[in-house]
């Protein structure tokens, strides 16, 4: 019964956070929905004794990226009121309305073909064996794959700071140093 309490809690926290995700007007607040939205997934986490995943979801996602996205948001200042008005596309509205039924009746097809998706056999690596499983998978991601991530992370960086120059908007020259070329 409690499980089943916590589930349902957690659920509606990740369904009330991801529609303020989309629904909320100022991107600063679609960003902490969005952190309200990988706390209810960390709550499911713990629910399955994923103790890991759970830390891992609030520290890296919850922590590290939306304050990433909270810095990039008020780096460019699209926190402001701005008009967005989209009237050179108006057949976009309709090609994302075909889109998006299109997805939802492929999600649907896939539900009803695949029926029974569980199967109950053992996986293809074995069942895991606990701690040692830990173990090597810490000496796999810090060993063989460590410059896949330290490249990783570079290419983050690098992206948000070509963002940032992409989208800076330049200063204004002071009107009355401009028409003498800044002499005076």
């Amino acid at each position: 019964m409690v499980d089943t309490l916590v589930f349902v809690v957690a659920a509606l926290i990740c369904l009330t956070g991801a529609l303020g995700v989309v629904l909320a007007r100022n991107p600063v607040h679609s960003a902490l929905m969005l952190v309200m939205t990988l706390f209810g997934i960390a709550v499911q986490f713990v629910a399955q004794e994923a103790h890991f995943l759970a830390a891992v979801q609030v520290i890296v996602y919850a922590g590290a990226i939306v304050v990433l996205f909270l810095f990039v948001i008020m780096l460019l200042g699209v926190d402001r009121a701005q008009n967005l008005e989209m009237s050179f596309l108006p057949i976009q509205k309709w090609a994302a309305l075909l889109f998006a039924t299109g997805s939802l009746a492929i999600v649907v097809a896939l539900i009803v073909v695949v029926g029974e998706p569980v199967t109950g056999a053992e996986a293809m690596g074995g069942a895991l064996g606990g701690t040692d499983d830990v173990r090597l998978l810490a000496r796999s991601l810090f060993s063989d794959y460590v410059y896949a991530f330290e490249l990783t992370s570079l290419l983050l960086v690098i992206a948000v700071i070509g963002a940032v120059v992409l989208v800076r908007k330049p200063k204004l020259t002071d009107p009355i140093t401009a028409g003498d070329g800044g002499a005076k």
